[in-house]
């Protein structure tokens, strides 16, 4: 699929260096909009939408904060802690989101599964489906938030 201006503006602010020393896309050559709908596929496979996982993270986010740094149990299922450092990144989108920094790191009990995605991964995800390229260092796998993070059944009611 072709990919738009507006999405070529935003792969280029996803460059090493733009908003993050690291970038947005790791050794992913493909183009943004490729990123998108592989992901979007994946999402839909597991049976999700990105709002699904979106709100699954916030709901441990919120959650894992009143540990204020130490981590917390929640739902008897998860270890879960919450770090914020002074400042905000702006959503390599483009959508004028400033996003403070808040880290959350999730530990499932039953077997030391680790997750860890930041305030910036939730925003992504919700309004963007996108949730990093192959190869970033922060890239988050769908299946994964599923897994670890235990994301509900949706009711199909």
């Amino acid at each position: 699929m072709k990919q738009s201006p507006d999405l070529m503006i935003a792969q280029a602010a996803m460059a090493p260096g733009k908003i993050t020393l690291d970038g947005f896309l790791g050794t992913d050559a493909r183009n943004l909009i490729d990123i998108l709908i592989a992901d979007n596929a994946a999402v839909e496979r597991l049976g999700y939408d990105h709002a699904d996982l979106a709100a699954r993270m916030e709901y441990l986010r919120d959650a894992g904060a009143r540990g204020l740094g130490e981590y917390v149990t929640v739902d008897k299922m998860y270890e879960v802690k919450v770090d914020s450092v002074r400042g905000k990144l702006p959503c390599p989108f483009g959508d004028q989101a400033f996003i403070p920094k808040v880290n959350t790191t999730v530990r499932r009990k039953k077997d030391g599964l680790i997750l860890t995605y930041s305030d910036l991964h939730i925003h992504m995800i919700r309004e963007h489906g996108f949730y990093e390229g192959k190869g970033c260092l922060f890239r988050l796998e769908p299946a994964d938030i599923v897994t670890v993070l235990g994301v509900p059944e949706k009711n199909t009611d």
